[in-house]
């Protein structure tokens, strides 16, 4: 149980893919699990469910990460309801397909406020509690192969974010180190759910096992394994970094 005394924010956890595969991860380490995600309902059944199978206790409160005073408000209530914040796991993402000849400002504005601009806010108010505790502490953010290698069309919105995840995690690193907290971050290959080939198509996503020198497209497991592995105490001398999770699919590049 590596996390029997830790209290872990997950952001964007009510879904089906990786960010309910990371809280999973972590309640069933021990740790005090709180949840968030725009849809209320949803990330209120999953909290449930996930205390449920793991008789962890996990609590899910709706956030949408634009939402700066809310995001603070969450935070706070984190403090508050459980005495501390150890770690912070940033999953807020968001993917709107549009060639870029084609694409809206307002399109690129959301993906860029939801996929970068959320973890940063997220990140400061993460900060300063954990600065103010004097406990250090750890913080993982949620990048993608496609801040490094091309990308599928109409997705340079979501390159330029993915990419600056990974700027922003060594910034952070820096800032961070001095109070004992890491900053360190992830980067996805395709990850599998169950909304993929609705997003993509099913073609694309065989494709992307054919070309994975492993064989198969990742699991929402394989990313959480990742983030658990660079929160725990394992990798407490590890900051600053970004892990890929892609079966060598990066290789191509």
């Amino acid at each position: 149980m590596e996390f029997s005394d830790k209290v872990v924010f997950v952001t964007a956890a009510a879904g089906a893919g990786i960010g309910q595969a990371v809280a999973r991860t972590f309640a069933s380490e021990g740790a005090k699990v709180v949840i968030s995600d725009q849809h209320a309902s949803r990330t209120e059944s999953v909290a449930a469910d996930i205390a449920k199978d793991t008789g962890a206790d996990v609590t899910g409160v709706p956030l949408d990460v634009r939402d700066e005073s809310r995001i603070d408000e969450v935070m706070n209530g984190v403090v508050e309801q459980h005495g501390r914040l150890d770690i912070v796991v940033n999953n807020s993402g968001i993917n709107m397909l549009a060639p870029l000849h084609e694409m809206s400002t307002e399109t690129w504005q959301t993906v860029m406020d939801v996929t970068l601009t959320g973890p940063f806010l997220v990140t400061r108010r993460a900060l300063n509690i954990m600065r103010a505790q004097g406990t250090g502490g750890a913080i993982v953010n949620m990048s993608s192969i496609a801040g490094w290698m091309r990308t599928a069309e109409g997705e340079a919105h979501y390159a330029s974010a993915k990419a600056g995840i990974m700027g922003f995690t060594r910034a952070a690193a820096m800032e961070a180190a001095p109070h004992k907290i890491r900053v360190n971050a992830v980067a996805p290959g395709l990850a599998w759910n169950p909304f993929l080939g609705k997003i993509y198509g099913d073609d694309y996503v065989d494709e992307m096992a054919r070309q994975t020198p492993l064989g198969r497209v990742g699991q929402p497991q394989d990313i959480a394994n990742a983030v658990a592995f660079l929160a725990g105490e394992k990798a407490s001398f590890i900051t600053g970094e970004v892990l890929c999770v892609s079966g060598g699919y990066h290789l191509h590049t």
